[in-house]
């Protein structure tokens, strides 16, 4: 039986559809899944999408946060059900206290959607075991509130557990340690602000590196 794979679509999400047809790619069954639903129904996985949720509203990602799916979202992942937060997905997830750390307005106040080099750093993740330490993919990204903050002690803490995934090659939006991406203690709940998903093959993006995730996350479920 192929891994089952849930996407969540929340009022505003821009990228759901993307995310369901890198999910069907990899191999595994898409699942769709409603915000204002509950049930899991089973499912090996779940992808929280890019979008503006609400519109943005209060903060980003922070009503979305408190939604029906995602309390349920966050019980699975106290059980080691892997979740991966993509852009909007990645600030809904620190809104839910499943990672540290906010994302802000970039540097200089500017909108960005660009073609991004990204270094892989942490291989030990149920999304990115696929990959190699050190190894960069080439994934685009756009967002005018990417700018990875978090206390001292917090970035301490995530760089002395190894718990960075992915860092800039060019830190455009200004990220504190060119952060583009972290992961729960336990590797199973992982953020980024960029866009795996756009990047599956090369008709629609400008490679297939972001396919890598999810086959990563196959393998974990299989495992």
């Amino acid at each position: 039986m192929s891994a089952k794979i849930g996407v969540i679509t929340f009022p505003g999400t821009l990228d759901d559809v993307d995310a369901l047809r890198a999910v069907r790619t990899a191999g595994a069954e898409a699942v769709s899944l409603w915000h204002d639903d509950e049930a899991l129904n089973g499912l090996d996985a779940v992808v929280v999408p890019g979008g503006f949720s609400y519109g943005d509203y209060l903060r980003s990602g922070a009503i979305a946060a408190l939604s029906p799916m995602m309390r349920s979202v966050v019980e699975a992942a106290g059980k080691g059900l892997p979740v991966l937060g993509i852009c909007n997905g990645f600030q809904i997830l620190t809104e839910a206290g499943l990672l540290p750390g906010a994302l802000t307005r970039n540097q200089g106040l500017n909108f960005h959607c660009v073609d991004t080099y990204l270094e892989v750093q942490n291989t030990d993740t149920a999304w990115t075991s696929g990959f190699e330490v050190g190894q960069r993919i080439m994934v685009p990204s756009k967002h005018g509130e990417g700018r990875f903050q978090a206390s001292a002690d917090t970035i301490a803490e995530l760089e002395g557990e190894g718990r960075v995934v992915f860092r800039y090659t060019d830190n455009y939006n200004g990220s504190i340690n060119a952060i583009a991406g972290i992961t729960s203690e336990n590797g199973r709940v992982v953020g980024l602000m960029p866009h795996p998903e756009h990047a599956i093959d090369t008709l629609t993006g400008p490679s297939v590196d972001g396919l890598g995730l999810f086959l990563s996350a196959i393998s974990a479920v299989a495992a």
